[in-house]
């Protein structure tokens, strides 16, 4: 069994700020180190709170916060761990008293005094891959975590339609993108377990090579701007050309890629292209390069780019090593190959080579059905126990011309149900008295018309396994929390249109 690294090989041991200072210390920090997380405000060498950069960057938006003392700012009484603790019983300690730390970030003492900050991001390489209990350490963490992250960001997004000053606007979008990197980094580091347990899923399907570049320039085309970057994105191969791959993961691969291009040539470019030739066994042979003209790498910084132990310290830090990570075992899921090597000037080329079969045929034309303008209007049974929740899907819905009724739990949903009344079902998994899982079971005992109502998922538990359970109890589909408007429309046109065609019949 291998050996399950210690709090010593993950944590950033830069130095604390001292409590008597004054907030433009910390902002200085910050903006000096744009990977770094959390700062530890210490007294002596003893903690007495932590800043985290992303409320605290909102708050330096109000005239005159860079002045104000550090006391002001942090967060007291900080969840420290003693650099010798077992990781296990840290990470059992503090999902029970404390689960946000976990992602925000916590200090690590030697007899009471500073050692270091850690976060998810730091801790996840040190127990993915690892042994057995590393494993079930990341799966916990990811399971119970994603919940009341998904609350949060859900919250947000409902405040970000009302009336707001500014200053409150800033905060509120502070914690929208926390939670948002919070719920990458999560999903990242579940995929990564899953790597390692030879689990990583590849969805495969035909997709035209042309059209995927002009995504991915497309996704990152603002960034780019934003940034001073420029990026500069291309395809050589047959202008129709289409392949059986894994979309998704590819355009995973490129976003890893050109995300750590960017990071390293502020104010300079980046390439990214991908050639496409038949190979020589038959298929396809898919050349991806990224190339940028930043940094000068060091030897062991580029042979570490995609291990766990590799050097985390330049600009992304720690959360960008996983995405890099996940790259390159997508890649080698796909059975290619994933390299890196220094330009002969400046900057670094990440190359990837894989062959795929050529999609046959083409994609299949619209039906009548599909091509007509999506169906509206309809009355929607919301189930959740988390008002807040409630309340987002309800302006959603409201917003898609459809009115709802809401209840708080399975055993309501099943009774609301029963009249027959509704059009879809939105429907949460996770609720007290009966889940969503066992309520739709119940539902489709029922009577038609009410047993046949076509029921959505609504959760952040959307694993491959797990979305089979809920249509195998009768569930439609699912989205994920946090729930996006686009991705809730898709799916209330398809649940809609669905019921349309069986009242036809």
């Amino acid at each position: 069994m291998a050996q399950m690294h210690t709090f010593g090989d993950c944590i950033d041991r830069r130095p604390p700020l001292p409590a008597d200072g004054l907030c433009e210390a910390v902002l200085a920090a910050f903006i000096h180190d744009l990977d770094r997380r959390t700062v530890a405000i210490v007294d002596g060498l003893r903690p007495v709170g932590v800043v985290h950069r992303d409320s605290f960057m909102a708050r330096m938006e109000t005239p005159g916060a860079a002045g104000r003392p550090i006391a002001d700012a942090l967060e007291p009484d900080p969840v420290c761990v003693e650099l010798g603790e077992p990781i296990a019983s840290f990470v059992d300690r503090t999902l029970a008293e404390q689960p946000a730390a976990l992602l925000d970030g916590f200090i690590v003492t030697e007899g009471g005094e500073y050692r270091g900050v850690c976060d998810m991001a730091r801790l996840a390489p040190a127990l993915i891959g690892g042994a057995q209990a590393g494993g079930a350490i990341i799966e916990r963490i990811c399971a119970e975590v994603r919940e009341p992250v998904a609350h949060a960001l859900a919250a947000a997004e409902g405040l970000k339609r009302m009336r707001l000053p500014d200053g409150a606007a800033a905060h509120l979008g502070a914690i929208a993108d926390a939670a948002h990197a919070t719920l990458q980094l999560l999903d990242v580091a579940a995929e990564l377990q899953k790597a390692a347990d030879g689990r990583l899923e590849l969805v495969i399907g035909p997709r035209r090579l042309q059209e995927l570049m002009d995504d991915i320039e497309a996704r990152w085309r603002d960034q780019a701007v934003l940034a001073g970057v420029t990026l500069l994105v291309s395809y050589d191969g047959a202008p129709d050309g289409a392949a059986s791959l894994d979309a998704a993961r590819l355009m995973q691969v490129f976003d890893a890629l050109i995300g750590h291009a960017m990071a390293h040539s502020a104010r300079g470019v980046v390439e990214a292209s991908l050639q496409v030739r038949p190979a020589e066994q038959g298929g396809l042979r898919l050349t991806g390069r990224v190339r940028d003209n930043g940094a000068t790498y060091g030897a062991d910084y580029l042979a570490g780019l995609f291990r766990v132990d590799g050097d985390a310290s330049s600009a992304g830090g720690m959360g960008m090593k996983l995405e890099l990570m996940l790259a390159e075992r997508a890649i080698a899921a796909m059975s290619g190959s994933l390299t890196a090597r220094s330009n002969p000037g400046p900057g670094v080329t990440v190359a990837f080579e894989l062959t795929a079969a050529v999609a046959e045929g083409e994609a299949a034309p619209e039906t009548e059905a599909e091509s007509a303008e999506p169906v509206r209007s309809a009355h929607i049974l919301v189930v959740d126990d988390n008002a807040t929740n409630r309340m987002v899907v309800e302006a959603l819905c409201e917003m898609f011309d459809c009115s709802t009724e809401s209840v708080i739990d399975g055993f309501e949903a099943v009774e609301a149900a029963r009249g027959g009344r509704f059009d879809v079902i939105l429907m949460d998994i996770k609720m007290p008295r009966m889940d969503g899982v066992t309520a739709t079971r119940e539902i489709r005992k029922l009577a038609a018309p009410a047993g046949r109502v076509p029921i959505i998922a609504l959760t952040a538990n959307a694993d491959a396994d797990e979305v089979q359970q809920y249509l195998a109890a009768g569930m439609r589909g699912v989205v994920e929390k946090p729930i996006k408007p686009e991705r809730l429309l898709e799916a209330l046109d398809g649940a809609l249109a669905e019921r349309g065609h069986a009242a036809a019949a």
